[in-house]
């Protein structure tokens, strides 16, 4: 057997299906599948039955799987004890990354490339996903860092947040829209957005949290017309009249060019915030955690409150 194998089986053993586990691998599941059969053919049993709608581990895979994972483990800090002591940065960082934080001045692009210049042998992934998600996988090891939108003032346990961005929520509404009545308003309470048909980002997403977390206080459950990944989108669908969008302030001279016009949310007063959220644990790799430093040195948005949640 050899550690690839055993990776190849925890992995299938976490997803209980060898279509999730070939995806998340980046692997043919057929050649997945051949791979777990010859680790079972050379281990004389079955680790996995297969006769049920998910992947089980058998009584024989429940007893290997500690083992795996800790020979895992052991061959991954033999890698990076010998790179901590020859200075040499290699491996495999995997980044998450919230849609509505791409509206921002978040030059993400500069700085992965900078990295890889830095550091060439250092592989990055990079994939977008909403918070809610990205925080589990920061939970499971699947993610090193995420940005992501915050719907809690505390991290859950295990996590550290680095908060970059931290602003307020408005509505944005077609310049005849009632809402502005009288003229020259600048807010709304929260309760009169009662019976509005809203724009939002999806559930999962950090706003969206705070939304439905201050109308359920309020009394009411928010009326979502539609929902979009994008902050720039939901201020075109307002545009077009299918609704009121609740985005980040700084989405103000962008809906400003589709001839909307903002409102700051009170009463009470809605603020959107975008964080960088990392392990607390000390066992990332060097890699990671030199990106880590390069992006709490850099993402940033100036003007901006940058408080940090240790």
């Amino acid at each position: 057997m050899d550690i690839r194998q055993l990776r190849y089986f925890v992995t299938v053993a976490e997803e209980a299906n060898f279509t999730r586990a070939a995806a998340r691998l980046h692997l043919a599941q057929p050649g997945l599948s051949a791979q777990i059969r010859q680790l079972e053919k050379e281990l004389g049993h079955p680790l996995l039955d297969r006769s049920g709608r998910s992947v089980t581990l058998t009584e024989v895979g429940e007893a290997v799987l500690p083992y795996a994972r800790a020979a895992i483990a052991a061959v991954a800090a033999v890698r990076q004890t010998v790179d901590e002591f020859t200075g040499l940065l290699r491996g495999h960082v995997t980044i998450g990354f919230v849609s509505g934080a791409a509206a921002h001045e978040f030059d993400l692009a500069s700085v992965l490339a900078d990295f890889h210049d830095d550091h060439p042998q250092v592989e990055i992934t990079l994939t977008e996903d909403t918070s809610e998600r990205m925080l589990a996988a920061l939970r499971r090891g699947e993610l090193d860092i995420a940005v992501i939108g915050l719907a809690h003032e505390e991290p859950p346990p295990g996590i550290s947040f680095q908060v970059v961005i931290d602003e307020p929520l408005v509505v944005a509404v077609a310049p005849d829209d009632p809402a502005l009545t009288p003229a020259g308003r600048t807010t709304i309470a929260l309760a009169e957005l009662r019976d509005r048909p809203l724009i939002s980002l999806p559930r999962g997403t950090g706003l969206r949290t705070v939304l439905d977390r201050a109308c359920a206080r309020a009394g009411f459950q928010p009326r979502i017309a539609f929902e979009a990944a994008a902050p720039l989108f939901l201020t075109q669908l307002a545009a077009r009249g299918l609704g009121v969008a609740v985005v980040p302030a700084l989405q103000t001279d962008v809906a400003s060019t589709f001839g909307l016009r903002t409102l700051h949310i009170t009463h009470p007063r809605l603020r959107g915030r975008i964080a960088l959220a990392w392990r607390t644990e000390s066992s990332a790799s060097p890699a990671a955690k030199a990106f880590l430093r390069l992006l709490r040195a850099t993402l940033t948005v100036p003007g901006t409150d940058q408080p940090s949640v240790p």
